[in-house]
């Protein structure tokens, strides 16, 4: 096996354990908070489980994005590192445009 693809398996099994991961922990956070405000409607922990389970969702693909451009610096892929940098941007830019505009 060559150097780029023990890279490229890395990085594949990287990207899983994460995505997995963050679902996971936003399932579970969701999960409960819903539990918890089906039983009690006003309940502070349910909305603060509700709030942490979207954030987790939501933030999810951009670490993707930033685990992904780690990986290929590593890998020294420089044409896959410009194009993850710029994804990172785009969505940087669309994050900041969103929070600044509300």
């Amino acid at each position: 096996m060559s150097t780029t693809e023990d890279g490229l398996s890395r990085l594949e099994a990287r990207l899983g354990r994460l995505l997995v991961t963050g679902v996971t922990i936003s399932a579970a956070a969701l999960g409960v908070g819903l539990l918890i405000w089906l039983i009690a409607p006003s309940s502070t922990a349910a909305n603060l489980l509700l709030k942490i389970g979207l954030f987790v969702l939501m933030a999810t693909p951009i670490l993707r994005v930033i685990v992904s451009a780690v990986e290929y610096i590593r890998m020294r892929d420089w044409f896959f590192v410009a194009t993850t940098l710029a994804v990172l941007a785009v969505l940087g830019v669309t994050i900041f445009y969103a929070i600044t505009s509300t």
